[in-house]
């Protein structure tokens, strides 16, 4: 495997990609699960997911669009989804969980207008659905590194503020946080990096990337700091065997990779009901 790594450009992408994903989104969906906002990850997707349809779509009727990168008009569109959340749950102070449906039922609408519209990119919209080992290319690695770095930079010097607004909004508020720019920013870099794992995970798996290995970290982790080395963690060895895997068996790594990460939690809620099987036998 290291062999055929160094051999051929399309796996270095792939798991360099693949590297960098699995730290960053794994550390965006910590927050994400903090704030009680899992499904905004999926809306943000399905938003990508119409983005990417009417890039493939658009290549087949302008000729400018038929040389760009389709993971452009994906990422633009779920900053844009983000943006219209954002306003959305202002216009519905009292219930802003509609506008996660709102937004995930457009981004699925369009998505199926353009499917319908075109005369046939199949092999070329599977990719996108549940990933690629072979479809990274330099472009979309140099893509996600700027995404990352963007990620951590924000991660870094805003990380009081975020904390603070994930966990009290009030205090973060009565504090002279900036809530509503910070959880704006946080909105768009979320999108970014949704948009930027598409080509590794796949627009349909991607929130599970963000979700499911912070779910084993927090049955693990006595604080926040700890939990999110564990969600990169798990978030890594997750897409590395799924890479791996994805490889030998000639099938779409976001399936494989999402697979893993499903059975580390299973595998951890099994050591958390065994350990503390054993507690309840020390204490008796």
């Amino acid at each position: 495997m290291i062999s055929a790594i160094l051999s051929y450009e399309f796996l270095q992408n792939a798991f360099l990609s693949g590297l960098i994903i699995g730290i960053i989104a794994p550390l965006l969906g910590l927050f994400i699960v903090v704030r009680r906002l899992a499904l905004i990850a999926d809306a943000l997707s399905h938003v990508a997911l119409a983005g990417i349809a009417g890039s493939l779509y658009l290549s087949q009727q302008v000729l400018f669009f038929s040389a760009l990168n389709p993971v452009y008009l994906g990422i633009a569109t779920a900053v844009g989804g983000s943006l219209l959340i954002e306003r959305l749950r202002g216009y519905y102070r009292h219930f802003e969980e509609l506008a996660i449906p709102i937004i995930l039922s457009a981004g699925i609408g369009f998505g199926a207008i353009f499917i319908s519209l075109s005369k046939g990119f199949g092999s070329d919209l599977v990719g996108y659905l549940f990933g690629s080992v072979s479809a990274v290319s330099r472009q979309d690695l140099g893509i996600i590194i700027v995404i990352a770095l963007i990620v951590a930079g924000y991660i870094f010097f805003f990380y009081k503020e975020l904390f603070s607004v994930s966990f009290d909004p009030e205090y973060a508020k009565v504090s002279g946080i900036n809530s509503r720019h910070i959880q704006l920013f946080f909105m768009v870099l979320t999108a970014l990096v949704i948009g930027a794992s598409m080509r590794i995970v796949g627009i349909l798996l991607v929130s599970s990337l963000m979700t499911i290995p912070v779910a084993s970290a927090i049955r693990l982790a006595k604080s926040f700091k700890q939990a999110m080395l564990y969600s990169i963690l798990f978030g890594e060895t997750a897409v590395i065997i799924g890479l791996v895997s994805a490889f030998y068996l000639d099938i779409a790594p976001g399936g494989t990779i999402v697979v893993t990460s499903v059975l580390l939690l299973l595998i951890v809620l099994a050591w958390g009901k065994v350990k503390g099987g054993r507690m309840k036998g020390e204490v008796a």
